[in-house]
Parts: structure tokens; C-alpha cells; sequence
């Protein structure tokens, strides 16, 4: 779980709010775990291409 974390603060700069608001915040941190899982799983958009 931290290291889940970790690699969203690395590599999208996580942890700092770009937004007011909670609505906001929240989308801000369903982006960033969106953009952890693609990055960390290439994979899925090989195969989804190929078709």
C-alpha cells in the first residue's frame, strides 16, 4: 500500500492539492491512481491495441 502511494508521489507529484475543493481533490486523486495503474501495467494498452 505505501509503496502504491509512494510511486504516485514520485511520479505525478501527488500530495499537492492543484485544487480547492473537495469534489476537486477527490478528482485530482482518481487521476492519479488511473495514470498509476497504466503506468505500471503497459501491458493493458498493448493487448487493448492489438485488437
Amino acid at each position: 500500500m505505501e509503496r502504491t502511494f509512494g510511486g504516485i508521489k514520485l511520479w505525478f507529484k501527488g500530495g499537492i492539492a492543484r485544487y480547492r475543493g473537495m469534489e476537486k481533490m477527490h478528482t485530482q486523486n482518481l487521476k492519479e491512481a488511473i495514470c498509476y495503474n497504466l503506468y505500471r501495467n503497459p501491458e493493458i494498452i498493448a493487448t487493448n491495441s492489438k485488437n
